[in-house]
Formats: structure tokens, sequence, C-alpha cells
């Protein structure tokens, strides 16, 4: 995401990225590449947006801060939020944070018409007006949380999907001819899979995570109660129930 940030912004917006292992720069273009923080201090940014992983986001602004002008606007793009609202008060500098809802495991970069993102309602005006004018540009849908609205959001609509495949993963057998929903759900679980484990880990361990995840326990629940009775009536009015909430769902995305 840090390299997607880094040629969209790169064509209006004199950029450099700071990076220490020269290796991970080869493929930049348009931009300047820094090694050393003195070449940051030099640079004199406005802005800096802090796309490490999300296990080093507050590491990476402290190494960084004594280099940054007073006035520079400091950001991040954390799907975990975690300690950030603390670390920012606390610094005394203005900030902005905002989650694009999407990335490269699933979403095409190129048509983000159908993605969302958040911007957290706290923090510095301008920073949330840069922000909000970049996103619209991208055709993005934008919502603006609190850090504890944004919390509750990603509890539901990272946790639930992210556990739902976890347990998908762990009963899995292979299969030498899966049927096109084994093998959808199977790209899936790749993908999710292939996320950071610290990210992975901060995204369940969110403090609303656990409510979510009961609710899951508790239609498996239900769900194993008819099928073991083999009620059919139940069967039937539970699938409606679940088209119920899916066709809503679509509806409001509409």
């Amino acid at each position: 995401m840090g390299s997607f940030f880094l040629d969209l912004l790169s064509f209006d917006h004199e950029t450099a990225v700071y990076e220490k292992d020269p290796m991970r720069m080869r493929f930049t273009y348009n931009c300047r590449r820094f090694t050393t923080l003195e070449e940051i201090e030099d640079f004199r940014p406005e802005l800096v947006i802090n796309a490490v992983t999300v296990k080093y986001t507050i590491s990476a602004y402290n190494e960084v801060l004594p280099y940054l002008p007073a006035d520079c606007i400091i950001s991040d793009i954390a799907s975990v939020k975690t300690g950030l609202k603390e670390f920012y008060e606390q610094s005394g500098r203005r900030y902005v944070s905002t989650h694009p809802m999407f990335g490269p495991t699933f979403a095409n970069l190129q048509q983000l018409s159908e993605e969302n993102a958040i911007i957290i309602s706290e923090g510095d005006y301008m920073g949330r007006i840069f922000f909000k004018d970049l996103y619209s540009k991208l055709g993005l849908n934008i919502y603006e949380y609190t850090f504890d609205e944004h919390d509750r959001t990603v509890a539901y609509s990272l946790s639930i999907p992210f556990v739902s495949t976890f347990v998908f993963a762990a009963v899995m057998k292979h299969q030498d001819a899966p049927g096109t929903t084994f093998k959808r759900h199977m790209k899936i679980a790749k993908g999710v899979l292939s996320e950071d484990d610290y990210l992975l880990q901060e995204i369940l361990f969110n403090p609303y995570t656990g409510g979510q995840v009961e609710q899951i326990r508790s239609e498996l629940k239900e769900l194993l109660d008819i099928i073991d009775s083999k009620d059919a009536e139940g069967m039937k009015a539970y699938l409606a129930k679940i088209r119920n909430n899916v066709k809503r769902d679509i509806d409001t995305i509409k």
C-alpha cells in the first residue's frame, strides 16, 4: 500500500520514500529515495504517510518524528488503530488517520469504485480534507468515524470473515476434484493467510471482536441443532433468514 500511495501522489506532488533496505525501493519511480533520517530532515515534508507493517507503526513514528518540521502532518493508513489515538494526543503533532478498506490481495487497484475508505473524524482538519479529496478522486466510498467507531466497524467487517476463513482452513481436506464454491473459498483463504501474522492477531484481539465471534458460535449451534434433528421447516426458516440478511446488505451497498 505504501507503493500504491507513492505512485498515486508522485504525479501531483514532490514525493520521497524512506526505506532502510535499498533493495525494496528497486521498483519505485518519480520520487526521491531516502535511506537515512538526515535526508528526511533536509526534505522537510509537509505530510508523512506511515505505511509500515502495523506492528511497527508507532515505533516508526518515534524514529522519524525528531527529523520532521514542527508543522508537518503525520498520518497512518493502518487497519488497526489500537493505541494510535493516545499516541497522537501525546505527540502534540498535527495528524490524520485513515483506513483504505482494500488492499492488493483482493482489490483491483485500477477500479476502486466499489471499495470503501474510512477517515477518522478526529485529527487535523486540513489533513482530513487532503485525504477526502484523494479518496474521492479514486471513486472510493468515504465514511467518517471516530477511532472507537472505526474499531467497532473493523471488528465486524474483518473479524467475522477472517474467523470464518480460519475455520474453513482448519477443517478442509485436499480435494482432487474441488467444486467451484470450494475453489472460491480456497482462494479467499490463501489471500487472508498471506497477510502479516501480527495484523491478523491485532484484528482478532480488537476489544470488539469477541462479541462478533460469539455470534458465529451461536449461529453454528443453531444450525447444528437443525442438522442433527433434520428439521426441514427449521432449515427453510434459517435459509430465509440468511437470504434476507444477504439481500439487505446488497440493497444497502446499492
